[in-house]
């Protein structure tokens, strides 16, 4: 028997029926992804396997990463074939973590695979994943249908433009593809790209930003958004005036590490969220 069969990791007669006779042709709706919107409008075409696999996949890049490959394999120039031998050397590491269920879940449930990815099997997967890759039932909206994926929310700045969302919604695909509120840029003052980002907003106040980030609120809502995502490293609680931490940041005054929440807990207030001390 294969390692990926009909009851991979179902382990009991209840299991079996439970997943078989109810969960396993339920549609997926996927609330959170980074699928690339203009990639599904686009129904593009994927020019090999590392492109699939690896081109955003950040989980199976956190595993090379601790593997210790250099990041030119990771996410730099390296070729795409040395990209993908890197990630079949360091499979094999991965046994007991999700990556290398995954990874063997993918192959075999699109591809038809069974041989473990490794070192050893690398050159016959990359021909035949390849061979396949270049089948119209392998281009992006082909892929996500025969997935049964029902809605996909992806990930999105709030300066998008959303025309990719708009273009599918006005082709009808059936797959429903909508947009999520992803403002990160917008409240990590301390980060290079702060400044650069407000003046692409054209934001010159701290109440300028707000109404910003507000209208383009109401810009998303209009186009399906319903759900919003915040990369929270931890849940921040500061009382103080956010305008003039806003200010010291626009000209350039370095802050300390207090003043670099309140921004974050007023706009959360001003949103309706409420960060609370622990």
């Amino acid at each position: 028997m294969s390692f990926i069969n009909g009851d991979f990791m179902l382990q009991s007669n209840t299991a079996k029926k439970l997943y078989h006779d109810y969960a396993e042709r339920m549609p997926i709706i996927d609330y959170h992804c980074h699928l690339s919107p203009r990639m599904i409008a686009e129904n593009h075409r994927f020019k090999n396997i590392t492109e699939l696999f690896l081109g955003g996949d950040h989980y199976k890049w956190r595993v090379l990463r601790t593997n210790g490959v250099d990041e030119e394999y990771i996410t730099g120039d390296a070729p795409d074939y040395d990209k993908f031998l890197k990630f079949a050397e360091t499979l094999p590491y991965s046994i007991g973590n999700p990556i290398f269920h995954w990874t063997q879940l993918e192959l075999k449930r699109y591809f038809d695979i069974d041989e473990i990815l490794s070192p050893k099997t690398a050159d016959m997967i990359w021909e035949k994943c390849n061979g396949m890759l270049k089948r119209e039932d392998f281009r992006a909206k082909a892929l996500i249908q025969k997935s049964n994926v029902h809605v996909i929310c992806t990930t999105d700045d709030p300066l998008d433009d959303l025309k990719y969302h708009k273009q599918l919604h006005e082709e009808r695909f059936e797959v429903k593809v909508y947009p999520t509120f992803r403002p990160d840029k917008a409240v990590e003052i301390t980060k290079p790209t702060f400044l650069p980002y407000m003046q692409a907003m054209g934001v010159a106040s701290y109440q300028n930003l707000k109404e910003k980030l507000v209208a383009r609120i109401s810009f998303f809502a209009e186009n399906g958004c319903r759900l919003a995502d915040h990369a929270m490293e931890s849940i921040p609680f500061a009382i103080g005036n956010a305008e003039a931490v806003f200010d010291k940041v626009i000209k350039g005054i370095t802050i300390t590490e207090q003043e670099q929440s309140r921004p974050f807990c007023l706009i959360c207030k001003q949103w309706g969220l409420h960060p609370i001390k622990i």
